[in-house]
């Protein structure tokens, strides 16, 4: 690896893929990447280049790192590297298929780790993702900045399918060469295409590009234009030919030998660099691209030819669609090989028509140019870094330009009112607005229930009955006698998606029926949560995960307290308490003091199930492991400015590393605010009481950020702290999850005989 030496006011990287030169994405990057180095703003930019399966292909000189794309740990130094070159923003060029992982997921680890801002432009926005893919760009989103697609329709689908904030998307065209407009009479002679009638397509070949249809419709064409020539330039698409070599291109060529065309159908196999491209469209009558599938975000062959003002007919593919409106071109329908030789027949025919149609292309395209695109991701980039500096940013401690938070609010539960229907708690929202078409989970209803129960016990106001009785009847029908286990994920129709849910959810469930058999207002209802905790206990028994163990151990201290004859439940109560001090007997070194090998999700439970169950069983050897561990996590869910730092979920998968810093979930929160009252019963020791508010002033902005997730006039809770922002999204588990840490803090407060008040905040300069 070179250095890459920072000499200009911004440095900009580009992060994409080397495939071959004339590869969509990879000519993208390039061309993008040449056009801001040559702005007058003067940037200096690098290329971090994914090669395909390790194989470096020829790429331009400015490339400054090349990883293979399967190698997560090249992604890691990657990543490194960027932070040390202390670059002011990465433009991420995503297209599915170009990073290795499922479903492109190895970008994450290497987008996870960097220290500035992130622009993302999406080369393909899916209708229809499968779970991975969804997964994988919801979280790319999450930690961009901004997010950029080329047509209308992007923006479209990234707000109704991925529930992106219209402020997040800006929609900048595909950028093309500025060229000046022309006769194509002398790149026809230059080619040897003289007196001859050009229709071309240009790209890498695959069998979604349709060429087969174009070679169907010759005849047609030939019989008014019997000159005509169809051009086909480009290679194979590696993929393609790695895994068939060149069965579809020798497929087409027998096609066109079988129609007795073959001397009006020209295949050139071959790359060529950017100005005899240029002179290939130049020299074509027509342009045409007869894409099979409507699912087309972007087409830089389009927006070439387009740009260099051609007559293009096309199948209305969604780039196509805008860029073409208003007799710009010309739309056949999809696989129409009749159309579409009538239609370029008819243009070959009508060059009156033709000229036309060219004019309007070319000067729409006007604002296409590189020079104005790269204008428009410089403007992006400098918002993205002047958005990084926040001088309004508040930490715990210090004393200089000293500003309170507000006591503990209210719990207001308008929100939490609005997320339920007759099902139950909605598990996702798109901003404040429930998102049904991700329906329910068991965990979000057995989480709601458990705060039903809170509320309860901590002298607050209720929840509505009926609601708590949806809650509980949700719990009910999640439980399948069959398998012994609970569903978790449930449709809006009301159907399961699953015979069992995972081990976790399995766990918080009977968390939450043991509390409500020992809590829960109705007496009714305690004995119902008894008899299905008693049901469903054994199955935990055989559970692996050391998270379901401890939600398990929760649901015992309830459980217990009310049925303390039950020889199965505190035999099993000692079975899980134990499996978790050998973890940690282990796990454990002097600088590791720890359960696993890991940080993830909802920590502070096991050392609060280890501090419950040893008071409970009068057993010092698991609240002194309890305590311990505690300590050791919030030393580093605290920043160095002394606010608290939830563990991040990019770093889940790293063994005995620091943790990162983002993106923070709110149930990280409620989860050490619980643990810090139960440390809090074991010793008495104030500096829980400091630990549990900074934990809560996290919800009000007392955070990396300085941004509050909650709105305290209706209880909603956004879903996270990104890199730069927060998830404006307000599901079920955040709501949920921030009124309990809520509910705790105060009866802490309450419990403690102090009141519910945090420590003075200093601003933090950016």
């Amino acid at each position: 690896m070179t250095s890459f030496r920072n000499t200009h006011l911004k440095t900009i990287a580009f992060i994409g893929n080397s495939l071959p030169r004339r590869c969509g994405i990879a000519t993208f990057t390039t061309d993008l990447q040449q056009a801001i180095s040559k702005s007058p703003a003067g940037v200096e930019t690098a290329i971090v280049a994914m090669t395909d399966h390790g194989h470096a292909y020829d790429y331009p000189a400015s490339v400054w790192l090349q990883i293979p794309d399967e190698s997560p740990q090249d992604y890691i130094r990657a990543a490194e590297a960027l932070n040390a070159g202390r670059f002011d923003a990465v433009c991420l060029q995503h297209e599915f298929g170009i990073f290795g992982g499922e479903a492109g997921s190895h970008i994450l680890a290497l987008l996870s780790r960097l220290e500035m801002p992130i622009v993302t432009t999406l080369h393909t926005v899916l209708a229809q993702p499968s779970p991975a893919q969804r997964r994988v760009l919801t979280q790319i989103i999450d930690t961009s900045a901004k997010v950029v697609v080329m047509a209308e329709k992007g923006r479209a689908l990234l707000r109704e399918v991925y529930g992106v904030p219209a402020e997040k998307i800006e929609v900048i065209p595909h950028g093309i060469p500025d060229i000046a407009f022309c006769e194509p009479d002398l790149a026809k002679t230059k080619l040897g295409f003289e007196d001859r009638s050009v229709i071309l397509t240009f790209g890498l070949l695959s069998p979604n590009k349709g060429i087969e249809i174009m070679i169907d419709a010759m005849p047609l064409i030939l019989k008014s234009q019997p000159h005509a020539v169809y051009v086909v330039l480009g290679a194979t698409h590696p993929n393609l030919v790695r895994n068939e070599g060149e069965a579809y291109r020798e497929s087409l060529v027998a096609r066109a030998l079988d129609l007795g065309i073959e001397n009006h159908v020209v295949f050139l196999d071959q790359f060529v660099d950017q100005a005899t491209l240029l002179d290939f469209i130049s020299m074509c009558d027509v342009y045409a691209t007869p894409y099979l599938n409507e699912a087309q975000m972007t087409s830089g062959t389009l927006a070439y030819s387009f740009g260099l003002g051609k007559a293009v007919v096309s199948t209305p593919y969604w780039h196509a669609r805008e860029l073409l409106a208003d007799g710009r071109g010309i739309l056949v329908p999809f696989s129409d090989a009749e159309t579409i030789g009538r239609e370029i027949a008819t243009l070959l025919t009508d060059n009156a028509r033709r000229t036309a149609m060219r004019v309007r292309a070319y000067a729409s395209s006007r604002s296409m140019t590189w020079q104005r695109t790269a204008e428009r991701y410089l403007s992006l980039f400098g918002d993205a870094t002047q958005r990084r500096s926040r001088p309004n940013a508040v930490v715990s401690g210090g004393n200089a330009s000293v500003r309170k938070l507000p006591a503990s609010p209210e719990p207001q539960l308008a929100y939490l009112l609005s997320m339920c229907d007759d099902t139950g708690l909605f598990q996702h929202a798109v901003h404040s607005v429930p998102d049904r078409s991700h329906g329910y989970c068991v965990d979000d209803n057995a989480r709601a229930l458990l705060l039903a129960v809170t509320l309860g016990t901590s002298g607050e106001k209720l929840l509505p009955e009926p609601l708590t009785a949806r809650f509980a009847s949700f719990v009910q029908h999640a439980w399948n006698p069959d398998k012994k286990h609970f569903r978790n994920f449930m449709g809006f129709d009301r159907r399961w998606l699953e015979d069992k849910g995972s081990e976790d959810s399995h766990g918080r469930t009977l968390w939450a029926l043991g509390e409500c058999a020992r809590s829960d207002i109705s007496p009714s209802r305690r004995r119902w949560a008894a008899a299905l905790f008693a049901e469903a206990l054994p199955t935990a028994e055989g559970f692996l995960s050391p998270r379901a163990w401890a939600f398990t151990l929760l649901g015992l201290d309830g459980y217990c307290a009310i049925r303390g004859e039950d020889i199965v439940a505190k035999r099993m109560r000692l079975l899980f308490a134990d499996r978790l001090m050998d973890l940690f007997a282990r796990v454990e070194t002097k600088d590791w003091i720890w359960f696993e090998e890991g940080l993830s999700y909802d920590n502070a439970r096991l050392s609060q199930a280890l501090i419950l169950t040893g008071l409970a069983s009068d057993t010092p050897a698991y609240v002194a492991a309890g305590l311990k561990t505690l300590r050791w996590l919030m030393t580093l869910q605290t920043a160095p400015l002394g606010h608290f730092r939830a563990i991040g979920t990019d770093g889940f998968l790293d063994r005995r590393m620091p943790p990162k810093g983002f993106d923070q979930q709110p149930v990280e929160a409620a989860a050490t605010i619980s643990a810090c009252l139960a440390a809090w019963r074991a010793d008495h020791g104030s500096e829980w009481k400091d630990d549990a508010a900074r934990a809560f002033a996290w919800f009000l902005g007392s955070n990396d950020l300085s941004l509050p997730l909650v709105d305290l006039d209706t209880g909603s809770c956004r879903d996270g702290l990104h890199r730069t922002r927060v998830n404006e999204n307000r599901g079920g588990e955040s709501v949920v999850s921030y009124l309990l840490g809520l509910v705790e803090f105060r009866k802490l407060a309450r419990t403690s005989g102090h009141p519910a008040t945090f420590v003075p905040l200093q601003a933090l300069s950016a």
